[in-house]
């Protein structure tokens, strides 16, 4: 018997005592995103055994991996062949060693700096082999982007955090490198820049991924340094070459310089920006500040919030630093906005809020909360998956 076989007969005999033990279970992977969500209570289920690719068929832009299989080890295998998973999973971590997994990126949903352009987690699932709470081993989609009829429980899966079962093995779709990139850096106000945003939005421009973020020259005074806005294209190589002319005359137009950046530079920014390796990610001073996302409309404004923000996805994404306390207004407000907030990071110093009710994300209304009980009810009747990590307060 294979070790993957080994693997799998383990996580399912594993599910099956703790469901008779009334003992819940904690999905792990890498373990790099145990920093995520309200509470990490339960018996650990390791997926480091469920290794390795099923297949790879990059004429016909799709792969089939294991869970457990480090995520860095399928990019670097994608771009032999030129490719890559468009939707920029972040690591948080580093080398094979630190970096997530397959499985725990699928089982995340979270995206990096091209989701608003190129798509989310879920858009490039195709399908999935998952265990649920019964300890049944269940295959959903396929390799195709139209397979079955009905609801894709396979996309489902993005962004469940381990809740209702455990990845085993996914298809996600992959897309080649554009054979043309550049970065467009601007001075800009947060203001002109969000709105300008909104203008080459509605072009047909070769947009990829944006961030706009105010860089203080002293860390210890806010107020200083300057504001700047990062545009990355990606597309044809007439398309990115026309486009950046057109580009820079609206930024000068509004009284800011610009210059295209060396791609050598530019790229391992945007890997940072991915990461939340810049140092707008850095931990603050103060002990008791969390890092807060804001989702939001791409179309909503310059909010009111004490700090300048770090913006993504042309406006929809921006993070900010606040105290737990924050919570109310942050949920009320990007609620205004047509979106929600989530406590994202907290320091040691914040964790006895946190723990005394302050909620890590939006509180949600009847209508989700019936339909999130009913879903966890048919995957996982028994409750064995720790759904303490999605609820609203611990």
């Amino acid at each position: 018997m294979s070790t993957h076989s080994h693997a799998l007969d383990a996580i399912i005999d594993q599910i099956r005592q703790a469901r008779g033990a009334d003992k819940p279970l904690r999905v792990r992977g890498g373990g790099s995103k145990d920093f995520f969500g309200s509470g990490l209570g339960g018996e650990v289920l390791e997926t480091g055994g469920l290794h390795g690719i099923v297949s790879y068929e990059p004429s016909e832009l799709v792969v089939t991996v294991r869970a457990g299989t480090p995520l860095a080890e399928l990019e670097a295998a994608l771009q032999e062949k030129n490719q890559c998973l468009p939707f920029e999973p972040p690591h948080f971590g580093e080398g094979l060693a630190g970096s997530g997994t397959v499985g725990g990126t699928v089982a995340a949903g979270l995206s990096g700096p091209a989701r608003a352009s190129a798509g989310a987690v879920k858009d490039f699932v195709l399908g999935a082999r998952f265990v649920n709470g019964r300890g049944e081993h269940l295959t959903f989609g396929g390799q195709v982007m139209k397979n079955v009829a009905g609801y894709d429980v396979s996309r489902l899966m993005a962004g469940s955090w381990g809740t209702l079962g455990v990845i085993t093995e996914v298809s996600l779709k992959v897309l080649s490198f554009a054979p043309c990139e550049a970065t467009l850096a601007c001075d800009l106000a947060q203001g002109p820049a969000l709105d300008l945003l909104q203008r080459w939005g509605s072009q047909p421009l070769p947009l990829n991924a944006s961030c706009w973020v105010h860089d203080p020259a002293d860390a210890s005074v806010p107020s200083s340094g300057a504001d700047k806005l990062f545009v990355r294209l990606r597309g044809a190589v007439a398309a990115v070459q026309a486009a950046l002319p057109r580009m820079r005359a609206d930024v000068r137009a509004l009284g800011g310089d610009t210059q295209v950046m060396d791609n050598a530079q530019a790229g391992p920014d945007w890997a940072a920006a991915r990461d939340q390796r810049l140092p707008f990610f850095s931990a603050p001073t103060a002990p008791d500040l969390c890092l807060w996302r804001l989702s939001v409309a791409q179309t909503t404004p310059v909010l009111d919030l004490p700090y300048a923000p770090f913006i993504e996805w042309h406006g929809g994404q921006r993070w900010l630093w606040a105290p737990a306390s924050a919570a109310p207004q942050l949920h009320a407000l990007a609620q205004r906005a047509g979106g929600h907030a989530t406590l994202f990071r907290r320091p040691a110093g914040a964790l006895a809020q946190v723990n005394a009710g302050v909620p890590v994300f939006a509180p949600q209304d009847a209508a989700q909360a019936r339909i999130q009980s009913a879903l966890q009810h048919q995957f996982d009747p028994d409750g064995v998956f720790n759904t303490r990590r999605l609820n609203s307060v611990v």
